[in-house]
């Protein structure tokens, strides 16, 4: 990563002419400004810059909602301020002459605001350091590639799409080679932007990827998502293809996942705290704890892990997408898989779809860990045949409806998150809901037109 003054002599070499400035919106999307280099360092790098704090109340379509404290027209939509956080100073190779710095933001007062995904992330980090903990993670994104481009796409309306590939490419390294101008493109200019990609690999639908980056702390794993989905698309509109990121772009097609992989160290140490040092193939009790936490708030934190009317279309039985919430040894059945061993014992929660904000998904993931230590909450056994005919266990929320009151009378949202937080993402998610059913689908008309 580069620091300020590296960057400065990069500007004042010519190397780097312009400097995006970001930080998440409530849909896990860097937005931000793109400053010039001579204005970056003469202003933007002590001051910051500042945005409208009615990006932090906006859907998808950058539409104003109604219903939020934190900001609406009777505050008159003011100023926040975006403070650079220096440690995530970057080049993005696929942009020429460009670096990127992620911003933390404040209030008029200089205070963070603490609904904004960034800081809503920090807390639960900051709440696992009060317990003696580093939570470190990894975010498995999957997407789709496709011929068309973006414009292209569009102009179909998205309906006949052709993905890049006509066969099955999992694993396929005969079908992968015909991508590898876009794929190798992304692990390498990746590396470049100082994300440590492991490898690429084909995935269950025709054209799907997955592309695996090391993991690391919590918030350096949320911002290199960041930077990642978003380059993957500017990389693919760069060679007139589109990648989408949707959990389910296709009923014919497998979902678009983002496992989450959480695991506990003893702070700046190499100590891990998952496993039992007398079995390194056991959980520990800390870890037990974790799990169960994670298991107990499955359901009431499943919002943050499936935020779209879209992402519950993933959670088809025998799809390779959870609908249980049981947890197994290496089961990829189950909504919670455990894997590794000694250090590298951790839990991968399968829940979330590719459409995921990662700040909100790993506080969600944290914060559900911490409820079960401070609960001290027992882990069931694990489920050792297939979850999607296991009865009687709890099953993920299949509509945003009955995630939406899950959320809304979450115990373990209201004690982790805050009044603040916790109505600020419940009107989010409300607000989504509501907005859905003022649209009449294809699939309505089809059905419905004549036959009715």
């Amino acid at each position: 990563m580069l620091d300020i003054e590296a960057l400065r002599t990069l500007i004042a070499e010519g190397s780097v002419d312009t400097v995006v400035v970001a930080f998440p919106d409530l849909q896990g999307r860097p937005v931000g400004k793109r400053v010039t280099g001579d204005f970056f360092v003469h202003h933007v790098a002590e001051h910051g810059i500042e945005a409208c704090d009615y990006l932090l109340a906006v859907d998808v379509d950058v539409e104003p909602l109604e219903g939020y404290t934190f900001t609406n027209w009777d505050t008159g939509y003011g100023d926040m301020e975006a403070r650079l956080d220096p440690a995530t100073i970057r080049l993005l190779p696929w942009l020429p002459g460009t670096a990127m710095v992620i911003c933390d933001l404040l209030d008029a007062d200089g205070r963070p605001i603490e609904v904004s995904p960034r800081q809503i992330l920090r807390r639960q980090i900051e709440r696992a350091a009060e317990r003696g903990m580093e939570i470190r993670c990894a975010t498995e994104l999957e997407f789709y590639l496709f011929k068309d481009s973006y414009e292209e796409a569009a102009a179909k309306h998205w309906q006949g799409l052709v993905p890049h590939s006509h066969t099955v490419e999992d694993y396929q390294l005969l079908q992968t080679s015909r991508e590898e101008y876009i794929l190798r493109r992304i692990r390498n200019e990746m590396i470049g932007a100082r994300i440590p990609v492991e490898f690429s690999k084909g995935e269950t639908g025709h054209g799907q990827h997955e592309v695996n980056v090391t993991f690391a702390e919590a918030l350096e794993t949320a911002d290199r998502h960041l930077v990642f989905k978003n380059g993957v698309k500017e990389i693919a509109a760069q060679e007139g293809r589109a990648a989408s990121f949707m959990a389910k772009w296709s009923m014919d097609e497998a979902g678009s996942s983002c496992h989450i992989h959480t695991s506990a160290w003893t702070p700046g140490t190499e100590s891990a705290l998952m496993y039992d040092p007398e079995d390194p193939t056991a959980l520990s009790v800390l870890g037990s704890q974790f799990l169960a936490g994670q298991i107990h708030a499955a359901r009431q934190l499943s919002w943050c892990y499936a935020p779209y009317i879209n992402s519950y279309r993933r959670f088809v039985p025998g799809s390779w997408a959870p609908t249980a919430t049981v947890w197994g040894e290496d089961n990829r059945t189950c909504g919670f898989r455990v894997v590794g061993r000694g250090s590298a014992r951790r839990i991968e929660c399968r829940i979330p779809g590719a459409d995921v904000n990662p700040y909100l998904a790993l506080a969600a993931a944290i914060a559900s860990g911490i409820y079960g230590i401070d609960h001290g909450l027992e882990l069931a056994e694990p489920y050792a045949t297939n979850a999607y005919d296991a009865p009687d266990v709890g099953r993920i929320p299949s509509t945003l409806i009955e995630a939406l009151g899950e959320l809304e009378s979450s115990e373990v949202a209201a004690e982790a998150f805050g009044p603040a937080v916790h109505h600020h993402l419940f009107n989010t998610a409300r607000l989504e809901w509501e907005h859905s059913n003022r649209v009449v689908t294809d699939w309505e008309l089809e059905r419905n037109f004549e036959r009715i």
